[in-house]
């Protein structure tokens, strides 16, 4: 739930408190006008100019402050399900009667603001209080309790909160008898809350159709929960036989459910046997689900199965921050519990891709199929291949309509009965039409709307067909009889439209505008008008004549497929194509959210859109705006972990910069860096620093040295450095971006000086200068906290680097305190499941894990891996970096099988979604083969380690860490097999490499002598072997400190090396020394400390 509040200065704000505990609040009911103030009115900061909106806000606030409520909720009228838990929720509920003065409150009965008080606020709400228009309160529900039910005729009881179920549904029906609402639909709706019952909302389905519909649910409301999303088509004839076939399939034995598959071109009736099927099932078997789901494209199966989650209230339903994929699975699973019937509508295939986009990973439709003997399921489609695949041994193929089928299916929908006459002109009229279902639906509906006769109907018909024919016959789309469907669609269109235009021009550019987007689910804000009733009134001429499936519960609508490909030939046909699709990217691009977590549910709906529009249109042609909703798109892309999409986007920008603009333009040079960003992600380091050295270098040309942007660009060029483990020249760049802002640019404690020490302190880590590190994030953190406060989000960074420097250090109190009060300050702030609030959770289960604290860290881990999966879906990066930490933390409690188990699935998916060659999943492999190793499986871990090895070489380079780490790992592996010359020969490569690359101190180069000391060991050249590892010793002291656990690793390694040459008095001193220092930094329970226990106690036994 979002609330609003004024802040100190009186200015709106909004806070979404998603994750959160949701305080005491009020909530404001008031007639909705074409003046309200929407979300995107106060993220801009333009709510003032809408003053009639503006003052309601403002005056719901100041009340609430009055009543000691900070927080207030404005209702927006159209969330009917919802509305009524709002009410009951809310501390105190004010009721803005607009046309009602305080001066003439006696004469209130005949004002419509009271009339409009029904709804849920009069009974839901235990505190309702009203106020007139000036402000000032007239009374509450209490003191006004008469005048209300002389009003509404509710019961004096309701009024006065006696529960709901001590009135009867007919009793509680009555209340709304007298009621005036502006939509005849709103009568019926209004009554959801009030006789607890939930349905999907379908404006332009009449007072009449909601009533029936509302019925059916108070009458199931003992039934299974379902979900049919259209109406039963009260005229549907002409498939009786395939409906017969299609029951006794799914009925005829009781024991064992069924998958039918129903296929047919499009326009057929697919859609509409199966809905017929869905009604007759959901009213002849109470005890039976029926969920619909649109399986035309993953995003509407997703949309789907977050409507079934509502109904089954499946945890995330309501967090629009969830990710839907993980919300569909615990629906699948929940599904397949309870005995149902499942209709996918508009199978296109055996995977799934995303709407309005050709490059996506495709998902695999049986990921999101229950297998249960309980789910009987029905497919409609138009490929036989498709069904066939799916039920193989139950395919209903539908065919063209007899004459007389459609003849009684036109005459159902016909308003005017047709003499015996019209009935001959109409069986010429439906041979025109092929018989074909969505053509005689529009040719009803068309002749209902406009009062026409067959004869004139035809007419019309036969001067646009011959307009129809001029653009419509297109060899290259298919078949012939596919053609004349199309055809057949282009007519009806042509001729309806030709009505909407002279009717409602707005409602023609709604269609034109529906062309250039995706076809489904396209949502109302997206089209534009001069008020929301506007707009109402446009949709609704558009279903009137049967051109658009409204989508009530998401406000939104479709485009039939034949209907949308019409649309676009008839705008080619005009010249007129480039003009709307211009002008569709023009409205994408307005309201295109940028990136940032908190928009994510709003540019993830509307992606399908602009990938569509995107797509249509040249890459050079819509000038500005064009690029800058391609760059909006990529980024979102890019923050979804959508990479290679993200990174087609960005190569169009690059594309179309370098033509218009000159060759070190700032935006020029803007859209390479975000390019280089992507091949980042893709581990891509190479072309990442080759784009980023050009855009420095013309940066610095173009704009100076010390311009922002210039040093931004250093410090990505930086960033890449320290990913290919080239940290000198990283902290060289750093250094010299840090000191030009610091002493040129911006100032000692300016934003984006402190980040440039935040960096050069992560690189000084990585070199394993660990003192250096901390004391320059100590100054951060500290200048951080006065300057922009403690619980700014890049103080809260500030601090997780200095615990994660403490981890490193071994100070592992200090370490844990930091990390708890991030954790704490960013679920306070950003919320509990908010992206920077998981990295500080896995954070300290990485320092669990140092401290051996193995089932803490396990626990830790679990909680982000599954919050990451909801959150960010699966197949997002950072969630199978959790995958992968938690599989570390199985090994090491030797639960082998969960460990490896984990690592192959997260290999897997990395191959999928990266690439084979992508750093990450080089890094999955590596982990695999440690695994193996860490079994004894020697001869596996050894081919996967060599396989790792020689593709790091490729990909990385022979010097980087990664790739000295798999030969480290293989020559451990060669040693482990007792094949001491090539352990040897890796270990000494390796160790060379590392001094010449990081230098003799650097904990890694320290760990490789390490390494080489325990192979003499293990071959008995036990003075080599105590040479290393005294050298190992003294230098990790001098550099680390004689606590640091590396420290103490290596008093454990040379105690043991003098034991086995005979010097048993130096050992057990030495051994008794890191003991005892374990045991204090440590503790006593550490697995190391453990060792080194047993160890001293057998060795003083001898």
């Amino acid at each position: 739930m979002r609330l609003l509040h004024l802040d100190a200065l009186g200015r709106l704000i909004l806070t979404d408190f998603r994750g959160k505990p949701i305080p005491p609040h009020a909530i404001l009911s008031h007639r909705w006008s074409d003046s309200e103030i929407l979300i995107e009115d106060i993220s801009n900061g333009n709510y003032k100019e809408k003053e009639e909106g503006y003052r309601k806000l403002k005056f719901c606030a100041e009340q609430a402050a009055q009543d000691g409520l900070q927080w207030d909720n404005n209702e927006r009228s159209k969330a009917i399900n919802s509305m009524f838990t709002w009410y009951r929720n809310a501390a105190r509920c004010y009721v803005f009667l607009s046309d009602v003065s305080l001066s003439a409150v006696t004469e209130t009965a005949t004002c419509s603001d009271w009339e409009v008080s029904f709804r849920a606020k009069l009974v839901a709400p235990v505190s309702v209080e009203f106020f007139s228009r000036e402000g000032q309160r007239i009374g509450d529900k209490a003191s006004l309790d008469r005048l209300l039910h002389d009003i509404t005729d509710i019961p004096l009881a309701a009024l006065r909160n006696c529960p709901l179920d001590q009135f009867s549904t007919s009793e509680r029906r009555r209340w709304v008898e007298n009621r005036k609402t502006s939509e005849e639909e709103d009568i019926v709706y209004c009554l959801l809350g009030v006789l607890g019952v939930s349905m999907l909302t379908a404006y332009g389905e009449g007072e009449e159709g909601a009533l029936r519909r509302m019925q059916a649910e108070v009458e199931g409301a003992g039934s299974a929960p379902s979900i049919i999303p259209f109406s039963r088509n009260q005229s549907f004839v002409g498939r009786e036989l395939q409906l017969g076939e299609l029951e006794a399939k799914l009925f005829s034995n009781k024991q064992t459910t069924t998958t039918l598959a129903i296929i047919g071109p499009c326009g057929i009736g697919k859609s509409q046997l199966a809905l017929e099927a869905a009604h007759k099932t959901k009213q002849n078997s109470r005890s039976c689900s029926v969920f619909w789901v649109d399986a035309s494209d993953i995003d509407s199966l997703y949309r789907s199965y977050t409507s079934v989650a509502q109904k089954l209230s499946i945890p995330g339903y309501n967090d629009d921050q969830a990710d839907i994929k993980q919300v569909a699975k615990r629906c699948v699973a929940a599904i397949g519990a309870r005995q149902c019937l499942l209709i996918y509508d508009n199978v296109e295939g055996t995977t799934l891709r995303h709407s309005g986009s050709s490059t996506t990973q495709a998902a695999d439709l049986a990921d999101f199929l229950p297998h249960s003997k309980l789910c009987s399921v029905i497919f409609t489609m138009t490929e036989s291949s498709t069904a066939e695949a799916l039920a193989p041994q139950n395919v209903i193929a539908l065919h063209e309509l007899m004459p007389d089928a459609a003849l009684r299916m036109l005459q159902n929908r016909l308003k005017t009965p047709l003499s015996n006459a019209e009935q001959q002109e109409a069986m010429h009229l439906l041979e025109e039409l092929s018989y074909l279902p969505l053509a005689i639906a529009q040719a009803a509906a068309h002749m209902n709307v406009s009062s026409m006769t067959v004869q004139q109907y035809q007419a019309q018909l036969d001067q646009h067909k011959d307009a129809a024919l001029k653009y419509s016959d297109d060899s290259s789309e298919g078949e012939q009889r596919e053609s004349g469907r199309r055809k057949v669609i282009a007519a009806t269109l042509s001729l309806s439209m030709s009505q909407v235009r002279h009717s409602n021009a707005v409602a023609a550019d709604y269609l034109f505008f529906a062309a250039c987007v995706d076809r489904k689910d396209i949502s109302l804000d997206l089209l534009e008008a001069a008020s929301p009733q506007t707009r109402e009134d446009a949709v609704k001429v558009l279903d009137k004549y049967a051109l658009v499936t409204r989508r009530p519960a998401e406000s939104a609508l479709d485009i039939h497929q034949l209907v949308h490909q019409a649309l676009r030939k008839h705008l080619k046909a005009q010249g007129r194509i480039r003009y709307w699709t211009r002008r569709t990217i023009t409205q994408l691009h307005r309201i295109f959210p940028n990136d940032d977590h908190s928009n994510r549910s709003k540019w993830r709906r509307l992606l399908p859109h602009a990938q569509y529009a995107l797509s249509c249109s040249q890459v050079g042609d819509g000038g500005r705006e064009r690029l800058d909703l391609a760059r909006k798109c990529a980024m979102s892309l890019h923050s979804d972990g959508r990479y290679k999409e993200a990174e087609e986007l960005f190569v169009q920008v690059v594309q179309i910069t370098k033509g218009v603009l000159d060759d070190e333009h700032p935006n020029r040079l803007a859209s390479m860096g975000n390019l280089a960003s992507t091949y980042r992600s893709h581990g891509r380091w190479r072309e990442a620093e080759e784009l980023e050295l050009q855009v420095t270098q013309k940066m610095q040309r173009a704009l100076g040295g010390e311009h922002p942007h210039t040093l931004l660009s250093m410090g990505n060029l930086a960033c890449t450095y320290a990913h290919q483990g080239r940290w000198h020249e990283a902290a060289e760049l750093e250094v010299q971006v840090m000191q030009t802002r610091k002493n040129n640019v911006l100032g000692d404690e300016h934003p984006h000086t402190l980040i440039s020490m935040g960096n050069l302190a992560s690189t000084y880590a990585h070199q394993g200068r660990w003192r250096e590190a901390e004391e320059l994030e100590v100054q951060v953190m500290q200048t951080m906290q006065r300057v922009l406060g403690g619980e700014h989000p890049h103080t809260l960074i500030s601090m997780d680097h200095l615990a994660s420097t403490h981890v490193q250090q071994g100070q592992w109190d200090k370490a844990e305190k930091l990390f708890l009060q991030v954790i704490q300050t960013r679920k306070h702030v950003l919320g509990d499941e908010h992206p920077d609030t998981l990295v500080s959770m896995s954070n300290l289960a990485l320092a669990y894990m140092h401290q051996g604290r193995w089932n803490e860290a396990a626990v830790l881990e679990v909680q982000v891996m599954q919050t990451r999966k909801n959150v960010l879906g699966e197949e997002h990066p950072h969630t199978l970096a959790s995958i992968g930490n938690l599989a570390s933390t199985y090994k090491h409690q030797g639960r082998w099988r969960e460990a490896e188990e984990l690592i192959a699935q997260v290999m897997q998916t990395r191959k999928r979604v990266l690439g084979d060659e992508h750093p990450d999943t080089l890094t999955s492999m590596n982990n695999l083969a440690a695994t193996y190793s860490s079994q004894g499986r020697w001869r596996k871990a050894e081919g996967l380690q060599v396989k790792v090895m020689q593709m790091r070489k490729r990909v990385l380079g022979g010097e980087h860490p990664s790739t000295l780490t798999s030969i480290n790992n293989l020559a451990s592996t060669y040693c482990n097999q007792k094949q001491w010359a090539q352990a040897e020969a890796l270990f000494v490569q390796v160790l060379q490499t590392k001094r010449r690359i990081l230098g003799n101190e650097h904990p890694l180069t320290l760990l490789g002598m390490g390494n080489l000391a325990a192979t003499y060991s293990k071959q008995g050249r036990w003075r080599e072997a105590a040479e290393l590892e005294l050298q190992v010793m003294q230098t990790r002291k001098r550099v680390l400190g004689d606590e640091h656990p590396d420290t103490l690793t290596s008093m454990n390694d040379l105690a043991y090396t003098l034991k086995s040459q005979a010097r048993q008095e130096e050992a057990i001193a030495l051994m008794e020394r890191c003991f005892q220092s374990r045991q204090q930094i440590l503790g006593k329970h550490h697995p190391d400390t453990q060792l080194s226990h047993d160890a001293l106690s057998s060795w003083q036994a001898e």
